[in-house]
């Protein structure tokens, strides 16, 4: 795999300070303009690349943004954080460190995104480059406030004419608000970023990637015709699913066409941590996220896609180095599982700190495809078999709800999916997801109480509150 520009150009970070704890606190990049900086088309480039950098955090991608999932029945939260228990059994309050880890991160995504966006129009430089730049910056910044909408619902929007007035200390925008600067966002992405990148340039956001996220937006929202419109612009695209499902979670080929965007991460250089946090302590991992049993339940007896997802008793894994062929035990894990999508070793040993962290793939794009159709009155049964046979399923005809909904389950496990799947799904009155939550999995995973609306999203964290004075709002029961 060849070493691309995101991660060997990150040294341009020198140009912007360290990253802030709050939004109060946020340099306003937009308004550096020297003679040394935004100068041409490799400074437009170099500060594209810091856009990615905060991404792969240990406090964002690398660990925090995951615990929003540990609600789900996938996992058992594992690990030795306590913050991580109050949010899998909805105990937390606004006060949890988790709740603002990655909060500040997704700030500083959105402040490096707004300096491209004010600054590079005025750059001469070649179109071509000048447009894509543009376009990863949209795509980043919507991104971002896609995050911030699932989890925390309306947040103050953050855009170029604020950094301009050097206005920070904002009130929270309307869920709408938010939604409609997310799908601008996305539409300028799609517009102005090219169709495919070359091997020097794989990992950064194109049209697949802009248009795929619009089309969960937009079912999300439950508009069934543009979930259909922009997932067909996806499907009809350069972005075919990889011959084998494990392809996406080799390091040798995890960005294949299918991938339309994941975390990029490279050993020694900008390195994911959510590899050591998936696996097993004795292997060099801190044993968090582990599947359950309802999770492993969920797999079709001979489903190939099972082996690939997790560790299983049995195994024989290769550490590579002095340890090579290794059993997996169920003494590894307190559930008796770990994910297996994040985790492999190099020929001479210790973790391949190389793997991406998935956050969309095209059959993530054709399930919902396949959702949107069946919500609307018509058969998804193509799109849902596209993504079944690749696996050596068979077929489903008429398929329903509950097909796509175990679809999703074990074709997505442990990325990042299950419970927000879970809730839009409780709004829709498709499923019950108090008494799923209060389903019995275990001694690691006892009955826990979903309140609704309280847990559709999650506190707004109260330091953020306490900076802005009380201009930031909490959510509703909290």
């Amino acid at each position: 795999m060849k070493k691309n520009n995101i991660i060997y150009l990150v040294l341009s970070l020198m140009v912007f300070s360290a990253c802030e704890d709050n939004i109060l606190e946020t340099v306003p990049y937009g308004q550096s303009t020297s003679s040394q900086f935004w100068r041409n088309g490799e400074d437009a480039v170099a500060a594209a690349n810091a856009m990615y950098e905060p991404l792969v955090v240990e406090d964002f991608y690398g660990h925090a943004e995951h615990t929003f999932d540990i609600p789900s029945d996938d996992q058992f939260r594992a690990g030795d954080h306590g913050e991580d228990q109050a949010i899998e059994s909805f105990t937390f309050d606004p006060g949890n460190p988790q709740l603002f880890y990655s909060w500040r991160h997704k700030y500083e995504v959105i402040s490096r995104a707004n300096a491209v966006l004010i600054n590079v129009p005025d750059i001469n430089m070649d179109q071509n480059l000048k447009n894509r730049t543009l376009g990863e910056a949209h795509f980043l910044r919507g991104f971002m406030y896609w995050r911030f909408l699932v989890i925390y619902g309306g947040v103050p929007l953050i855009l170029e004419e604020d950094v301009l007035n050097n206005e920070y200390n904002k009130p929270r925008a309307s869920i709408e608000q938010v939604s409609a600067q997310i799908a601008s966002d996305l539409i300028a992405a799609a517009d102005l970023l090219p169709v495919s990148h070359g091997a020097d340039d794989l990992g950064r956001p194109h049209k697949g990637s802009a248009n795929g996220l619009l089309a969960k937006l937009y079912l999300y929202q439950e508009d069934f015709a543009k979930t259909i419109e922009f997932g067909q612009k996806v499907l009809d695209g350069n972005y075919p699913l990889a011959d084998n499902f494990a392809d996406n979670f080799r390091v040798e080929t995890q960005n294949n066409p299918e991938m339309l965007f994941a975390i990029q991460s490279l050993q020694g250089w900008q390195e994911n941590t959510h590899v050591i946090y998936t696996t097993p302590r004795p292997w060099g991992g801190w044993d968090f996220h582990e599947p359950v049993q309802d999770l492993i339940d969920e797999f079709e007896a001979g489903d190939p896609r099972l082996d690939y997802t997790v560790y299983q008793p049995g195994d024989m894994v290769d550490l590579g180095g002095d340890r090579g062929l290794t059993p997996y035990t169920e003494d590894l894990s307190s559930t008796g599982y770990h994910f297996r999508k994040y985790s492999s070793w190099r020929p001479q040993g210790g973790l391949n700190m190389s793997h991406n962290n998935p956050i969309l793939r095209t059959a993530d794009v054709y399930l919902m495809v396949a959702e949107a159709k069946i919500r609307s009155g018509q058969n998804g049964d193509a799109d849902l078999n596209v993504v079944r046979e690749r696996s050596g399923r068979s077929p489903v005809s008429n398929a329903t709800m509950e097909e796509i909904i175990h679809e999703r389950r074990v074709e997505l496990a442990g990325e990042n999916q299950r419970h927000q799947d879970l809730i839009r799904w409780d709004k829709a009155d498709i499923v019950d997801i108090v008494a799923l939550y209060q389903k019995d999995l275990g001694p690691l995973k006892p009955p826990r109480t979903f309140q609704r609306p309280k847990h559709y999203l999650f506190a707004i964290p109260q330091r953020e509150i306490d900076l802005s004075n009380g201009v930031l709002t909490q959510n509703p029961d909290y």
